[in-house]
């Protein structure tokens, strides 16, 4: 009876974390890579039968897309199913096909709510402030930062996908996990809002005559509403992203546009 070791999932998950996005396209997206994570795994599994191996790797090219990282998860997961069928369970490719479908959608909500809002802003905050004055370090911090903390998440979930076998089917699609996703999501909110409130800079040089004096616009608005302008910017652009479906090139090129009007105005 083949059994998987520590050996072969670490090559299992060392080819997904290298190569998930390395062949991509409409019709299949990150599936070619997922079957190419899959070959240190049916090798051992099928290595005397080939064409059980052949097989296998096929029906791993089926569409497949979700967020890599935390994603890791159902590689870990099918390679514990494809061991269970290697050793004689009753496990047919509709299974196997309806756990990777299944758990690809909550796994990607899971994952861009950690990774794209709250990891990786929370990341930028960091080496944003270090090279604010032109200092480099705050890049390699970002990077080796960024690195680290992904490859340990995608190793550990990959590990503990393995563990779990099919049982995370029922432990990811259930009650629980809607709050789970709920909670990530909620929390990538705010950090996304504490770091718009902490690095978005929007100021007016506007005065208004006042009879003899004449009044800072810019500390009138401090005075009732601090940071108005900032939180005004910010929710323009999530307007033109998320309701006038702008691309992030069309909505940075319409605030230069805004910022060079504002300066010959005398506004900004």
């Amino acid at each position: 009876m083949p059994k998987l070791d520590k050996k072969d999932l670490k090559r299992g998950w060392r080819s997904w974390a290298m190569f998930h996005l390395s062949s991509m396209s409409f019709e299949k997206l990150e599936a070619n890579g997922f079957a190419h994570s899959m070959i240190p795994i049916l090798k051992k599994l099928y290595k005397d039968d080939p064409e059980a191996y052949k097989q296998a790797l096929e029906r791993h090219t089926a569409f497949y897309n979700t967020e890599p990282q935390v994603g890791s998860l159902v590689n870990g997961v099918v390679a514990s199913i494809e061991e269970e069928r290697a050793n004689g369970k009753e496990v047919n490719d509709e299974m196997i096909h309806s756990v990777k479908t299944g758990l690809m959608g909550p796994i990607a909500g899971m994952g861009d709510s950690i990774i794209q809002g709250i990891i990786i802003p929370i990341l930028l905050s960091i080496g944003m402030g270090i090279s604010a004055n032109g200092n480099p370090v705050g890049v390699f911090v970002y990077i080796l930062g960024y690195l680290s903390i992904i490859l340990t998440v995608s190793y550990l979930l990959y590990m503990r996908g393995y563990k779990m076998g099919v049982q995370a089917v029922d432990e990811l699609l259930g009650a629980n996990s809607e709050r789970l996703r709920s909670a990530f999501t909620l929390l990538g909110v705010m950090v996304v809002g504490g770091l718009a409130a902490s690095f978005v800079k929007l100021n007016t040089i506007l005065q208004i005559p006042n009879g003899e004096e004449v009044l800072e616009f810019q500390k009138t608005l401090d005075g009732f509403f601090p940071k108005l302008l900032p939180l005004i910017a910010v929710l323009v652009c999530w307007y033109l992203i998320s309701k006038r479906k702008w691309s992030a090139t069309k909505v940075l090129l319409f605030l230069i546009v805004v910022s060079i009007a504002g300066v010959l105005l005398n506004v900004f």
